[in-house]
């Protein structure tokens, strides 16, 4: 697997690369050895970690198909309900939830190909992701893809620590399965909502990946 850095994670990397590199040489010129040992320890790790948030693997679908619905996001699958939607369909529809802890990469990748039907973006709150009212109260964007025989809508969601959502493709846009269409910053979710009768091919608490887990049939 290509390890790649996520263009929203650029300036921020750099910039607190050199935050840090500042500090320890600071230190390493003014505190005690053990003091810069410490916070270089610390310093290395807590860099690791926004590092290893914003990685970017490359994946490759198998087997590209509007009948398959692909996971857009890594994480766990926390909601498979029927459900009313409310925003766009006004009816019916079997939601499939998808949170992202802060360790998950978080690149959204577009679930279907098709033409993005609808967008619309909706500040608001930033309750936990995994908190009911979440997907109708938190900040989100709506997305409805149209992939000529069925429209599946798509929503991010911010969580308590994202505080950014990211986006790729507007409405009119015709885009490709699995290719990247948005980016949420440290803890999110991401909802699925689809037709009535489509067949789940995950369950609750399932960890899945983005581009390779299959989470429904059409």
């Amino acid at each position: 697997m290509t390890f790649r850095i996520h263009k929203e994670g650029h300036f921020l990397l750099v910039t607190l690369l050199f935050l840090l590199g500042f500090l320890n040489v600071l230190l390493n010129q003014m505190a005690h050895p053990i003091l810069f040992w410490v916070v270089l320890c610390v310093s290395l790790a807590f860099y690791g970690i926004v590092l290893q948030f914003f990685r970017n693997p490359v994946r490759t679908i198998a087997a590209a198909s509007n009948n398959l619905v692909y996971a857009p996001a890594d994480g766990r699958v926390c909601v498979i309900e029927e459900v009313e939607e409310t925003e766009c369909f006004h009816d019916r529809r079997l939601q499939i939830s998808i949170f992202m802890s802060p360790l998950n990469v978080h690149v959204n990748r577009n679930p279907v190909s098709g033409m993005v039907a609808y967008f619309k973006y909706h500040p608001g709150k930033y309750l936990v992701a995994w908190h009911p009212k979440s997907s109708t109260e938190n900040e989100r964007t709506t997305f409805v893809y149209d992939t000529g025989k069925n429209k599946i809508l798509m929503r991010q969601i911010a969580g308590a620590l994202a505080r950014r959502i990211c986006w790729y493709v507007k409405e009119g846009d015709r885009v490709e399965q699995g290719a990247d269409m948005g980016f949420i910053k440290f803890g999110s979710r991401v909802d699925l909502f689809l037709p009535i009768g489509t067949q789940v091919e995950v369950q609750m608490d399932q960890m899945v990946r983005g581009n390779e887990t299959i989470v429904a049939k059409l």
